[in-house]
């Protein structure tokens, strides 16, 4: 998705990376709507084209219709129309092709899916298999990987492994964020809006030059949203809830000489709010349906909810200018301390009372976890040619250090929310590795690319229960030290077709470092999963249509995962374990087409198709405590099912979304329409499949009518999000009753905006 602006009349026009398998009907589409605008013109041809979009995909700055990998980026604008009621990262979900993101935490602990590849475990040590890339430091914990999305100038997805050039586990992709850089011109701008629940979100950033060689840029986000939720219990701790007050700014400061760049990154968050707000007996037994007469904003519970964050980082990029190389070197800091405190079970009720209407539970859960301390340390440097003729290269070295305490306490809810359980886990986690690639000219129309890295992962890891929730005694401490090593890398190759047509083919090897589960609160034993390999196929054209009308990127896509790390959540002991799968497996497309269907007519759209499937017939593992309908065949041990053959968690086969972006030109300015609608299709919330912790396919809309003037300074419009109010179980806690949780419903509201 990407930004265009139409210099001729002023106007701002959105553009998108993603499309759908009407590719062929879209394309036809475009072409009449070009014919008929040349003949609107008296045969001239049309002036509306897509501009080049520039990616960095390879460390280097590239037209992405010539990078031989799938690819979306999403430009600033699309991030304001997607974000505009206070939204965070997870809004991205289902807006790019194969993309899901989801939360059992709410606003702090994103869990990111590429091609079905992510990881369910809530645990705040947990590794991801998708890479989060901001301003080219790795964000590797979950919770920072909650950062909010401002003043950003494009967000780059990468599908596939991409450990040549990029993080640390990076065997499912990479989702890159970059923000605007400091300018030598004075510029800025800001934004505020308020809609529907008090929602408030408010966006500024100023910068300019400072002298001929110094530039700096501020930017700011507040955003809040009142407590819409009621809490119908009699004796709940918290009468309203789901309210958020967050806040989060950046400074950066650039020098510039002739042959030596610095740009250095200082930032923070402060969020205080409501934790993921769990709703029991939510779904209807039997079946995946949403209760009748169920009402978004009441919940019954009977414990306490609040959620608090503080973070910290800065960064600091160098690069030196040699001639016939370039020396980098990017310097990252990066620290965070969070508590979260939830009801669990969703609703209210005494030891073993027997479920009877909504809200009652079996048993009570309250429970919390923190981040006291933490600190994460990379450094990388890189050395890359410049202008070397047919051959271009860069190698680098990697440095990753993270050490966290995690804190897990459970509350006693039926004796007034006392603490009756504690534990504790400490990680150090340090790795290196070394990599380099290369890109060799074979032909005009030819070129080859290789890449190898190697990578050494070492773990220390112990976890002590100092007060148990369960009747048990205090254990530990346990200790776990895993370590790996691994040499991945990709081959491709690229075939120009014609100037606007580029052919690639690529094989990538992924590698991810063991992790482990030590979370003991309600258990006696560490769960540690081996080291996972991905080895990925894929090929793809991309093409510029019709004059630069219509742009189009498709991919063809299979891999095979061994040893998959996975997480078996829950079940009745509310217990998470680490297991390795023998293999997985997942194939195939991902289609990007966008088109300007006349001169003030953008539309695009987009379409994904994964198949994902669990392959190992002697895997098995506890379904739900809960009473669901388990659909899986029952395992070699009681109180176990086989998940061979399921498909991965939270992986949907079908995405897709659209926007359209119509303008009427006016005196001074513009009027607009501009709408984007997702698609995701099922999912399973766990390994094992059941009726009812399937979620439904979810489908949001968004709307913005506006008008700007003053070539673009001014904005005034009003917006809807989730506009037909659509409401899903997005996820769910099995070991209890039939608890979930929900999207956000419908939010409207007015912004207006400046810049300058």
């Amino acid at each position: 998705m990407r930004v265009a602006t139409n210099r001729r009349r002023g106007t701002v026009l959105y553009r998108s990376g993603l499309a759908a398998a009407l590719a062929y009907a879209l394309a036809a589409g475009a072409a009449t709507a070009e014919t008929a605008a040349d003949q609107a013109d008296g045969g001239e041809k049309a002036t509306s084209q897509l501009e080049a979009v520039t990616v960095t995909a390879q460390r280097r700055e590239e037209d992405v219709q010539k990078v031989p990998i799938s690819i979306t980026t999403v430009e600033a604008e699309k991030l304001q129309n997607i974000g505009a009621a206070g939204a965070d990262v997870r809004a991205l979900a289902g807006r790019l092709p194969s993309l899901n993101i989801e939360s059992s935490f709410g606003r702090t602990f994103p869990r990111f899916y590429i091609r079905g590849l992510g990881n369910a475990d809530f645990d705040l040590n947990a590794s991801q298999p998708v890479s989060l890339i901001f301003d080219d430091v790795v964000l590797e914990n979950p919770i920072l990987k909650g950062y909010p999305i401002f003043d950003i100038d494009h967000v780059e997805m990468l599908r596939g492994p991409q450990g040549t050039l990029f993080g640390r586990n990076t065997p499912a992709g990479v989702v890159k964020f970059d923000s605007v850089r400091p300018s030598p011109d004075n510029e800025g701008y800001a934004r505020i809006n308020y809609g529907r629940y008090g929602t408030a979100n408010l966006e500024a950033a100023a910068g300019g030059g400072l002298s001929d060689s110094v530039s700096a840029r501020a930017s700011i986000l507040y955003q809040h949203r009142d407590n819409w939720v009621d809490n119908t219990f009699a004796g709940g701790k918290n009468r309203e809830l789901e309210g958020y007050n967050e806040f989060a700014g950046r400074v950066q400061l650039l020098y510039g000489g002739d042959d030596f760049e610095a740009l250095f990154n200082l930032h923070a968050r402060n969020l205080n709010g409501t934790a993921r707000l769990f709703r029991a007996n939510i779904i209807q037994p039997g079946t995946n349906n949403i209760v009748s007469g169920f009402k978004p904003d009441q919940v019954s519970i009977d414990g306490y909810n609040s959620q608090h964050l503080e973070g910290w980082g800065g960064s600091a990029r160098l690069k030196w200018d040699f001639g016939s190389v370039s020396l980098f070197s990017i310097t990252g800091y990066e620290t965070v301390e969070v508590y979260s405190r939830g009801d669990i079970d969703g609703g209210y009720g005494a030891v073993f009372a027997p479920p009877s209407g909504p809200g009652v539970i079996a048993f009570p859960s309250e429970s919390a976890d923190g981040l006291p301390d933490h600190g994460q340390f990379t450094q990388e440097f890189r050395l890359q040619s410049n202008d070397w003729g047919r051959f271009d290269w860069q190698a680098g070295l990697y440095y990753f250090d993270e050490s966290i305490t995690i804190d897990s306490f459970s509350y006693d809810t039926l004796a007034g929310g006392g603490q009756n359980g504690y534990a504790q886990q400490k990680q150090d986690n340090t790795a290196w590795a070394a990599y380099a690639s290369g890109e060799y000219d074979l032909t005009d129309a030819w070129k080859l690319r290789a890449g190898l890295r190697y990578t050494r992962d070492e773990k220390d890891f112990q976890a002590t229960r100092y007060q148990s929730p369960v009747g048990g005694t205090p254990i530990g401490p346990l200790y776990a030290n895993p370590s790996a090593s691994d040499v991945s890398g990709d081959l491709s190759l690229a075939y120009a077709a014609s100037e606007n047509t580029n052919v690639f083919f690529r094989v990538a090897r992924g590698f991810r470092a063991p992790s482990i589960q030590g979370r003991i609160l309600f258990g006696d034993t560490l769960s540690v999963a081996k080291e996972e390999t991905l080895t990925s196929f894929e090929a793809g054209i991309k093409a510029d249509l019709f004059d630069r009308r219509a742009r189009l990127g498709f991919t063809v896509f299979d891999y095979t995962v061994h040893d998959q790390q996975l997480t078996a959540v829950g079940g009745a002991a509310n217990f998470n374990r680490l297991v390795n799968a023998d293999r997985s497996t997942g194939r195939g497309f991902e289609l990007d087409l966008e088109a300007y269907l006349a001169d003030n007519l953008l539309v695009t759209t987009g379409l994904s198709y994964n198949d994902t499937k669990i392959d190992d017939p002697t895997l098995a593992i506890q379904p739900c405590g809960a009473p669901c309908t388990v659909l899986d065949p029952a395992g070699p041990v009681a109180g176990t099912v086989r998940i061979d053959g399921n498909p991965l968690p939270q992986a949907p086969k079908w995405i897709a979304n659209v926007t359209a972006r119509y303008s009427i030109p006016v005196d001074n300015g513009e009027w607009y329409v501009f709408t984007d609608w997702s698609y995701r299709g099922s999912v399973n919330f766990f390994l094992y499949e059941s009726k009812e912790f399937k979620g439904k396919s979810l489908t949001e809309g968004g709307l913005r009518v506006g008008y700007n003037w003053d070539n673009a300074r001014y904005d005034l419009s009003v917006y809807g999000r989730n506009i037909t109010n659509q409401i899903r179980v997005v996820g769910g806690i099995d070991f209890n009753n039939l608890t979930g949780f929900i999207n956000d419903p419908r939010v409207w509201g007015v912004e207006f905006a400046v810049r300058y």
